[in-house]
This record gives C-alpha cells, structure tokens and sequence, in this order.
C-alpha cells in the first residue's frame, strides 16, 4: 500500500522486471512476500544476503547457490544445478539449465540461454530417447554476456570477457575476450582498449548497483585480434600470484585458527587429532618456509616423533591404542597406519624422521605380501586396497632409512603391481554402477603415489590411464557443480600430471587440450573458493571433514592447485611448491630404490 505524501511505491511486478531496485526500495511487506517466493523454490537451495527472485521466474533447482546481492529476474527459467558468486544478474526471460557455475559479478543479458547440458544423437534410437548428458558450464569472475546470447555445454568463459548480443558460444573463451558472433569469435583483448566505450547498454547503473544492462552490440574492433587458442580460459598469471599472494599473507591466522592452546584442531570446535598437527606443518613450509609460530621446531619434532609407538612403529590417534595385527602381521588400513604417512613426512619437512622402523612392514616376507595383496578387496574396494598399499610402501621408504627394509619385498610389491595392472585402463579394481570410477580411481592415486611416483618409477598404460582418469572427471555426481571435494580432485589431477610426464605434456602430448580444459576449469572454480583467515574446506561428500574451512582442506588444495597450474605449465607463477606427503618429485633417493 502506498503512504499518503509519499511517492508511489514500486509493486513486486516492477521489482520482477528492475530487481536491482529490490534492495533500497521494498517495503517491510514487499520483502515478506520475497521471503515466501524463496521458500517456495524448493531443491536443494542456499540464497544470499539481498537477494532478489522474481514470482514470475519458473526456478525449479536440483541445487541452487544465490551469492549475496543477487538476483533472478522476471520470467526467467531455472533448472538442474546453479552455483552463483555474489553481485550475479539473471536478466529478464534467461534460459540457465543444466549444471551452471557463474563467478562473481556475472551479468547474463535478457533472453540468453546458458545450456549446461545436451543429449546424444546416436542413430540407433529416436531422439526423444537419446540419454542426457552434462559437462557444465563454468563462468569466471566480471563477465558481461549479452541478450538473446545461447552458451553450450561444456564451454568455460574465463574471467573479465564480454559476449557481444546474439552470439553462439562453442568453445571455451579466454580471459579478458571480447567475443561475438555465431560460433563466437575473440575480437580483441579488452586490456587493449583501456578507456574505449563498453558497448552500450541503454541502461543506467542505479546507486552504484550494475543495472544488469546487456552489450547490444561488439563494435570498434581495434588492436591485435587474439585467437582463441592462444591462451586457455584459466586463472591469468595475475590471478594465481594473487591467490598465493593472498594465501601466503594469510596463512598465520589459519593457523592461528587452528590452535586450541595445547594441540592443533582441523577447524575450530573439533577435537586435536595427528593429521592436524602434521598439516600444519606441511602449510607453513609450502607458503612461508618455516616450521608453524605456536612451536618451536624442537618443540614440534619432540612433540611428531613422541607419536611413534616403539614397539610396532605405528602412529595411533590421541587417546587411541596400537592396533593388533594378525596372523600374517597384517594391520589394516585406518588412522595409525595412515599416520605413518603425514608424520614421516612432517617429520621429513622438520629435517628429521620417525625414531623408529614399522615393524609390520619391516618383518614381512615376500610370499606374505603377495598373499595380502591377492586378499585385498580389488573388486569392491579399490580405494582401500591402493590406501593400504600407499601406507605399507611408505613405511617401506622410511625403513629404508633406518636401513631395515627388504629390497627383494619392494620388488615383489612392483612385480605383482606391473602384471596385475589392467591394459585397458592402467589402473587396479573393478568399475561399479553404483559408484562409477571412483573408488578405482582415487585407489589409483593412493597406490601409485606411495609406488610409482614414491619410488621414482614409471607408471604401466599411461595413455590408458589418462583415458579412464578423463572419463571419470566427467561423472557429474562427483565434478557436478559444487560437488567437487578436494580427495576427488586430487585423485584426478595427480594421475593426470603423473602420466604426462611419461608421455610428455606439451600442447601436442596425449589429449593435452582436454587434460588443459579440465585443469582450467578446475583452478577457476578453487580459488574463489578461499575463505580469508579460514583457508580451504574440504568440499562436499561423506569422506573428509566436509566443507568448513580447515587444515586439511587448504594443505590439500593448495597442493591441488600447484598441480593443475603445472599440468597448465604456469605453476611457477604461484611461487611454492610442494615438498612433503604432496611432492612431486620422488620422495626415495637411495641407492636401494628397487628397480
């Protein structure tokens, strides 16, 4: 109702079609009623702060993420699965389904389609049941696209570009493009036309809030014409310095963060565990160098080495005993064996090691491996058999250097490994229905890292490795929009880089420019996520500690990130590098690496 001496007041209606007036403008009992609209929606949906949805708009989510300060404007239509940052615009009747990531301050212009799936056209059925199929789109930081504008699946627009009105967008479009056409085309570099008009818009910014307006036209072409493939859609190399600019002057409050007083904690509120204190040991040595302030380095290797029981040479949890072995002197996959991974490590980033040899691993006999590895659930837990591998060879390289491991069991592991790997895939375990790849390929990344990469060694099947590792990071239940966790990523990105170092990785290697698309994608969705004096969460799904920022999630990511920089060639643009549990080169370099 509107108020005897003031101006009339803008009806929902209006607000459907001007939403960035929504937030100065409503009354009391206009933003009562947007809060019923947003309860309605329904799905799996997470809205900012003023944000604005209109009554009109047909928004039907599996998962929606609204970023603070934005908004879905009148008579638009949304499906399937949309992440937006914040300050991101859907204009008038826009088309976004499928699965849609969109940066910060996207603007979509009105009647323009982002089409973040398809369906297959094989001639042995009628269209109309052809299979659905989703690569997603992914959509930087401050992109400007245009009306009547259509952008397919699988396309990734980098940050900064502007999309002429009316263009088809096919392929991927670098950062800072200014594209237009059908299929678009990069005209020029918007960096090269400091102080030239932005296409018109028509549209006024209202109080210092972008209208939304679209580019009507791409016009002025001038400067250097750059090819779209001169350089991919990922981060520019101002953008990942930034980050581990960002990253490296930040890094003291995480931890910080972490510290209850006596112990690390993962995040706050949790309780101290090992894993906790070993990454934060591997942070501060990968940004600044040094052991973490809350501990003397004496302090913090009394405390690492303190951890080993003497006895088995396990590491158990706080509070926790030694677990038994069996018969065989077998002990199974779980926190103390895994300890002996992030605290030899820790250790080795402090100048040191365990005090003690592991003497499960120490005592067992060729014939017993090659027994416990035939025993291992290939079939149905693959991520399991190649987590025990990864441990049982780990702690083979640390009794090494107590000069107590056995050169002719290390060889007996490689021998079975190298006839037992699959040719059609290079990897080890059976694909499922239920779960796809997954366990198969992120047992692929335990077992080798602990071998193949560990020890020095080439992988078996590289190529056939690469092909199954691709086809997995399509699996859009564990790479669909914000479904990414950084066990999953990892598990991609270290196969993928491990292998093209056997088959080279230059633009002409092995599927290079899929390998590139991928590891582009994956960087320009990472690092905004970066929370400030928190870190990196996790991510999503039932293994990890989930999504809150924590130690685990940033000494994961930020070694996830230094591997998809290098699988891009530009990882020195980040100025650190992983040299503990994540490094890339070989950890073993003695003179009794089996061979």
């Amino acid at each position: 109702m509107d108020h005897p001496g003031l101006p009339p007041q803008p009806s929902l209606r209006h607000f459907d079609h001007c939403p960035w007036l929504y937030a100065d403008q409503a009354t009391e009992e206009q933003r009562a009623m947007q809060r019923d609209v947003l309860r309605a929606i329904g799905g799996d949906t997470e809205i900012g702060e003023r944000c604005y949805v209109a009554e009109s708009a047909a928004v039907f989510p599996d998962r929606l993420r609204l970023g603070d300060d934005s908004y879905i404007a009148a008579h638009a239509y949304v499906t399937g699965e949309l992440s937006t940052g914040p300050h991101c615009t859907l204009n008038p009747f826009t088309t976004v389904r499928g699965d849609v990531v969109l940066g910060e301050g996207v603007r979509i212009g009105a009647h323009t389609s982002l089409l973040g799936f398809n369906h297959t056209m094989s001639p042995d059925r009628p269209v109309h049941q052809q299979p659905l199929t989703s690569r997603g789109i992914r959509i930087g930081d401050d992109v400007w696209i245009g009306s009547h504008v259509v952008v397919v699946d699988g396309v990734t627009i980098g940050d900064h570009c502007v999309i002429g009105a009316g263009a088809v967008v096919t392929k991927n479009l670098p950062a800072w493009s200014v594209a237009a056409g059908n299929p678009a085309r990069v005209l020029r570099d918007r960096r090269g036309d400091a102080g030239a008009a932005t296409p018109a818009s028509g549209v006024r910014p209202e109080a210092g809030r972008a209208s939304g307006g679209d580019p009507a036209t791409v016009s002025g072409v001038g400067g250097s014409e750059r090819g779209a493939g001169t350089r991919g859609p990922g981060p520019s190399p101002l953008a990942l310095a930034r980050f581990a600019e960002t990253a490296r002057a930040q890094v003291a409050e995480v931890l910080d963060r972490c510290w209850d007083g006596e112990r690390y904690v993962d995040r706050p509120g949790v309780a101290p565990t090992v894993r906790a204190h070993c990454d934060a040991v591997e942070i501060a040595d990968l940004l600044l160098g040094r052991v973490p302030e809350q501990l003397s380095a004496g302090e913090h290797v009394e405390r690492l080495r303190g951890l080993q029981d003497p006895k088995s040479g396990l590491v158990p949890e706080f509070g926790e005993t030694v677990p038994t072995a069996d018969d065989d002197g077998f002990i199974g996959e779980g926190a103390a064996l895994y300890h002996v991974l992030c605290v030899g490590y820790a250790l080795d980033l402090l100048g040191t090691a365990l005090p003690h040899p592991v003497a499960a691993v120490r005592d067992m006999t060729a014939r017993q491996l090659l027994v416990r590895l035939d025993s291992l659930p290939w079939d149905t837990g693959a991520w399991g058999a190649g987590a025990w591998i990864d441990s049982w060879s780990t702690a083979a390289h640390w009794n090494l250097r107590h000069g107590q491991g056995g050169d002719a069991t290390l060889e007996s592991l490689f021998g079975w490994l190298l006839t037992r790997a699959d040719p059609w895939t290079g990897m080890w375990g059976t694909p499922s229905a239920q779960v796809g790849r997954l366990q198969v390929v992120n047992g692929y990344y335990r077992l080798t890292r602990g071998s193949f990469a560990q020890f020095g060694l080439p992988v078996p099947y590289p190529e056939r490795v690469v092909d199954a590792v691709l086809d997995h990071a399509r699996d859009a239940r564990y790479f669909g929009s914000g479904r990414e966790n950084a066990c999953n990523v990892l598990d991609v990105a270290h196969p993928l880089w491990l292998s093209t170092r056997q088959l080279g990785h230059g633009t002409d290697g092995y599927r290079s420019g899929e390998i590139r698309d991928w590891a582009e994608r994956q960087l320009a969705a990472v690092l905004p996520r970066w929370r400030p004096g928190q870190g990196f969460g996790f991510g999503p799904g039932t293994a990890g500690p989930g999504p809150e920022p924590g130690l685990q999630g940033t000494e994961m990511w930020l070694a996830i990130i230094w591997y998809l920089a290098d699988l891009l060639g530009r990882s020195d643009e980040l100025g650190y590098h992983p040299h503990g549990i994540h490094r890339p080169e070989p950890a073993h370099q003695g003179t009794r690496t089996p061979t």
